[in-house]
This record gives C-alpha cells, structure tokens and sequence, in this order.
C-alpha cells in the first residue's frame, strides 16, 4: 500500500529508513574526515608534455576533429579541458552551496539538516582545492557560462529540480574523478585531487539518489503526466547542457587552436557527440529511468500521457 504525505516535510520525516541513511552518512563523514590545507602538497608546476586528462575522457575522443591533432596537440588541450573541469567544479559548487544553505534548518528540511551541514563543509573544501589547481597550473578559473535553460514552469517542482541537478552535477563529475584518480598517465597530483574528490562525492550522491527519488515520490502524486513529461525534458535539456559545457572555445584558443569556435561546433555536431554523451551520463540515465522521471531515452521526446505507448 502506498502511503500519501502532506508535505515534503512530513515524507522526508516519516519515510522509513531515510533517518537511518542519514545517520550512516553523518558517521561516515566524521569518520573520514580530512584537513585539505593539509592533504595536497602543491608542486611548483605540472608536467606539460604529458595528459592532464584521461585522453578517453576528452570531448575529442573519437570525433573527426580529434583525429585531424596530434597526440602533443591534444595533450595541450587536455591541459585546458583539465582547467575548464575543475573551473565548472568551482561554479557547480558555488550552486550547490547556494541551494543547500536556503533550505537548511527550513521547514521542509529539519530531518536532513544535520547532514546538510557536513555537506556544506566538505563541499567549500572541494571548492578551494579545485580553484588552487586551477590558480597555480592554469593561472586562472574560466568563468562561468551559466546555462540559460527556461524553467519548466511547474512551481510544485523547485525541490526536486534543485537536488536533481546537483546529483546530476555530482554524478557526471564523479566520472570523470574515478577514471582519473586512477589513470597512471597523469601526473600524481591529478589522480589525488580526482581521488579525493570521489571519496567525499561517494557520499553526497547516496544522499542525492535517496532524496530525489523521495522529492520525485512526493510530487508525481502531485501533478499530472503533462507536468511529469515537461520536468522530464527540461532534465534531458540540462543533461545534454551539462556536457556541451565541457566543450569551451577558451580551451581550443588556451590551446593555440586555430578558429576555437569552429573546433567547438564541430565536435558537438559530430555523429559520435550523442554517444558519448549517454556515455559519460549513463549512471544518471539510469537513475532516473529506475526511479520512473524517464519514460523514454535520452534523445528521445518523453511519453505524455494518452500517447501511444
């Protein structure tokens, strides 16, 4: 039997196991507890001629574009793909401190705010480590090119679409953290900064999983199949954008690649795009097909209701 809830509230509240989740998460957390200012010894400079990043990993990969430069061109690009990673990291989390800090100690949020807190913490550490990278080996953060999706326009939504986000932002980055924090090719102080980063993210999107598919819970009880498939296709939009963000024409120009604009059109258009975007998204794909948020793939338009199945 299916149980209805009032509230946010009330579900995050009285839904079982969600405060023995929390609980676990909360002693994991100070469990593994770490000083960043003391984890990462900086070295005056990285590499060059080597991968900043795992060459597989870059937007390049199997495009014709990426098989028109040589192994050293695309070793300098991966030095500012690498840059532009971590940049995103600092503006993603800036997003995500944001959206967390208005809802802790809310109404809506007082069983998960105690974990809020150690949310916060760890992710204003992620944010220093990521700039530092960025400031000593790159000499700057690209900035940020925030994505000017509009708004699906179901104001019931606004809890589930913020933490859908943040999952999905936490889910594509830890992909990238756990090839590279292993990849030999790269420089020791890569693999530990993308090391580091997939043990704390291990955590949040546990906690991202469990809450979205609660919030998604909560509101589909609430609106209609209409609703349901407009949420849907702004999540595939923001996908999509999320992953086209890596693809920088600042990267190609830091690179010294002539017409960085083109480089950038050219391999969003290019036939093998769409799979590696599924590629790099498959776990969120996933997630949210499971959890009933997609109806149909990714690049395909969602099932409304009374449509041909």
């Amino acid at each position: 039997m299916t149980t209805t809830y009032a509230s946010v509230r009330e579900r995050l509240d009285q839904d079982p196991g969600f405060r023995d989740v929390l609980k676990r998460l909360v002693d994991l957390s100070e469990r593994d507890y770490y000083n960043p200012y003391r984890e990462f010894r900086w070295p005056d400079s990285l590499p060059e001629q080597r991968w900043w990043m795992t060459p597989e990993m870059m937007v390049e990969h199997g495009t014709a574009i990426g098989a028109t430069l040589s192994e050293q061109q695309l070793q300098v690009i991966s030095r500012w793909e690498s840059i532009n990673f971590y940049s995103l990291n600092v503006h993603g989390i800036r997003e995500l401190l944001h959206e967390i800090i208005a809802r802790i100690h809310t109404a809506d949020f007082v069983v998960p705010s105690a974990y809020f807190h150690h949310i916060i913490g760890e992710e204003n550490e992620h944010m220093w480590f990521f700039a530092e990278f960025c400031l000593r080996y790159g000499g700057k953060i690209y900035p940020s090119r925030a994505m000017s999706l509009a708004g699906p326009g179901v104001a019931e939504a606004d809890h589930f679409l913020v933490f859908s986000r943040l999952l999905i932002f936490e889910e594509l980055v830890d992909v990238f953290n756990q090839r590279m924090g292993q990849d030999e090719r790269l420089d020791p102080t890569i693999r530990k900064v993308n090391e580091v980063h997939h043990r704390d993210e291990s955590r949040h999107i546990a906690f991202g999983r469990q809450i979205v598919a609660m919030l998604w819970s909560d509101l589909r009880d609430r609106i209609d199949q209409t609703q349901q498939a407009v949420l849907e296709a702004y999540i595939k939009r923001y996908m999509i954008a999320s992953i086209d963000s890596l693809v920088d024409p600042l990267i190609y120009k830091d690179a010294g690649i002539p017409d960085p604009y083109e480089v950038r059109r050219q391999v969003l258009a290019d036939p093998s795009h769409p799979a590696y975007v599924e590629r790099i998204l498959k776990r969120s794909i996933s997630f949210m097909t499971s959890t009933g948020v997609f109806t149909s793939p990714l690049f395909e338009e969602p099932r409304r209701a009374g449509a041909a199945s």
